[in-house]
């Protein structure tokens, strides 16, 4: 659905298409194919339709090591899924041609998007080799931004309430900001120019912009959904351009900053981005480019994919509705495409959606799905924010817990295309502080680079609980987590500490005279010397300003070090050269 800014109920939905369910219950169960009961009831109206072709043989991966790095993982499942595309759909492809058919297709999930007509259909669902025959196009809904959603926000402070309630100031402190890692999100495009983030911008040199590699645009037709035939920015874009102003707003809160204002989490951090709605309206086919696009990144030509350049981690604030052509018959298809990403060593972050406190509503792809890790909003007071879609998941029955945690998402100030700092609601504004924060994780630790499963335990095991406000069903409000909060409220400076910890070679001290334990450090260290000897050691700062000088008489002597700011510092002894590095936190 359009970006999480609108208010929806689910259960007109839910009672909807259970009565549609029932109405072509015969003509499904009599197909060997499963067919889209949309695509039937739009062939009725129509001459021809979009189309996607699933194919039941899945791509398998028996020789998948979790130990592998992201790079690997990325190119070892990159790899086997277009062979396994390229080989599985070869027959298809010549039956699709020989009928003059025209298709693209797809390797991330095994489909091909095609337009067929009623004799088409007729023929293709005879298929063995097919799983499911589903619709692929928007049925009418308006899209507008409720004005009391949007308010421009007078104040420039040096940062924003997310980031301080989040301690995002302190990990900054240690000199962690996200260096190294790059992000990714699909949106309503991205203005890559805006002041805060064009600095941030992959493409953007300092000098020249370069956006092979770095843009994609997955928008080749007019949305059903739009008000009119004529998008702003225009379609097959080779430049990036925000059409609505909302992926705009969210790449601010993964790494904007300015001179005067602090309001993304990651300012170190590059960003990369694929637009995926037209004007806030999507496709399944359109979500599933830009996934494909962010695995193996290609040139502006769709040429020579290159894996390496995939990102550490993908924001995803959107949902796919009923609207845009998303319901139970394409629930696992969509599901699938993340699972794939989650397998090649990329965090895939998810908003909750918006609809509000009634039991079950996080109800929609990809926020239901195990493999995203989901994020519901909370508020500047410290509790839920009343739009935040909650659970448990009824959607598969599966009953699982989401979101699986919270992040700022009330009166979020970034920058849309006006330039000016707006603050915006949804649950859409809590994803990228939560995206912000996986590139802070892994610029503590690289190691942690393509251990999705790691990363996501951290963020949960490092946030705040929270009880739950209601009851649902037989779960506790009291558990943690539980279906309002998840695990709780993020916190930067608490999970970047458990990532250092997780280190598995501590490159801060060198054991050969010196052992500091613990490294990080909090109140206290202990160092440790092979030799009885009494000597000094000096402290400084990563500035080699001199900060305290101690002295050692023991082995083992404990050090108090409670009047040190956290961040990086160094240790010598007076009669070496040699620097021990530790941290303070």
């Amino acid at each position: 659905m359009e970006a999480f800014l609108i208010f929806a109920q689910i259960f007109y939905f839910e009672i909807f298409y259970s009565l549609f369910y029932l109405l072509f219950a015969s003509f499904i169960l009599c197909a060997q194919v499963k067919i889209s009961p949309d695509l039937i009831s739009q062939l009725e109206q129509k001459s021809s339709v979009e189309a996607i072709l699933w194919l039941k043989e899945k791509a398998l991966f028996p020789t998948y090591q979790d130990s592998w790095s992201k790079e690997k993982k990325t190119e070892f499942v990159y790899q086997t899924l277009i062979q396994h595309a390229q080989r599985s759909q070869k027959q298809l492809k010549e039956v699709l041609t020989n009928r003059n058919i025209s298709f693209n297709s797809f390797w991330i999930v095994n489909a091909i998007r095609c337009k067929i007509n009623q004799e088409d259909l007729q023929i293709l669902q005879q298929r063995t080799d097919l799983q499911a025959i589903l619709y692929d196009q928007a049925v009418k809904q308006s899209f507008d931004l409720p004005a009391n959603l949007l308010s421009l926000n007078p104040r420039s402070p040096d940062l924003t309430w997310g980031i301080r309630r989040m301690a995002v100031d302190k990990v900054w402190e240690l000199g962690i900001d996200g260096t190294g890692v790059i992000l990714a999100g699909h949106d309503t495009g991205y203005k890559w120019d805006m002041d805060g983030i064009k600095e941030k911008y992959r493409g953007w040199n300092g000098t020249d912009v370069d956006h092979n590699y770095n843009w994609h645009d997955a928008i080749h037709d007019i949305s059903p959904l739009s008000a009119d035939s004529v998008n702003p920015c225009g379609l097959n874009l080779i430049t990036p351009c925000d059409d609505h102003g909302h992926g705009t707003h969210t790449a601010g809160t993964m790494v904007g900053r300015t001179d005067d204002l602090s309001y993304g989490v990651a300012p170190g951090a590059k960003w990369m981005g694929c637009r995926n709605m037209e004007r806030g309206n999507g496709a399944p086919s359109t979500y599933i480019e830009c996934f494909e696009f962010f695995l193996a990144p290609t040139d502006l030509q769709g040429q020579n994919p290159r894996t390496d350049l995939a990102p550490h981690a993908i924001n995803n604030s959107w949902f796919c509705s009923p609207e845009e052509g998303c319901n139970p018959t394409n629930f696992s298809f969509m599901e699938e495409v993340v699972d794939h990403l989650t397998l090649a060593g990329i965090v895939v972050v998810v908003s909750a959606g918006n609809n509000g406190h009634t039991c079950g509503t996080i109800a929609f792809p990809p926020a239901y799905f195990t493999n995203s890790l989901t994020v519901g909003s909370f508020a500047e007071n410290d509790t839920i924010s009343s739009f935040s879609s909650i659970g448990p998941v009824y959607t598969d029955s599966s009953l699982r817990i989401k979101p699986d945690v919270v992040a700022p998402g009330s009166g979020v100030l970034s920058r849309p295309l006006s330039g000016q700092l707006e603050a915006w609601n949804g649950t859409s504004m809590a994803g990228p502080h939560v995206a912000g924060l996986v590139a802070l994780i892994i610029h503590a630790n690289p190691e942690l680079a393509g251990q999705v499963e790691k990363i996501k335990e951290i963020i949960k095991q490092s946030a705040r609980p929270h009880e739950a406000a209601i009851q649902c069903d037989s779960f506790l409000a009291t558990a943690i987590p539980n279906y309002m909060y998840g695990f709780g409220k993020v916190m930067a400076d608490e999970a970047v500490r458990r990532a250092i910890i997780l280190k598995s070679k501590n490159p801060y001290s060198n054991q050969k005279t010196l052992n500091i334990l613990p490294n990080p450090v909090g109140e206290f260290m202990t160092i440790q010397s092979e030799i009885d000897e009494n000597y000094t050691i000096l402290i400084s700062d990563l500035n080699n300003k001199y900060i305290q000088e101690i002295k050692i008489k023991s082995k083992s002597q404990k050090i108090d070090l409670s009047s040190l700011k956290p961040g990086f510092y160094f240790l010598k002894k007076t009669n070496e050269s040699k620097c021990y590095k530790f941290v303070k936190i």
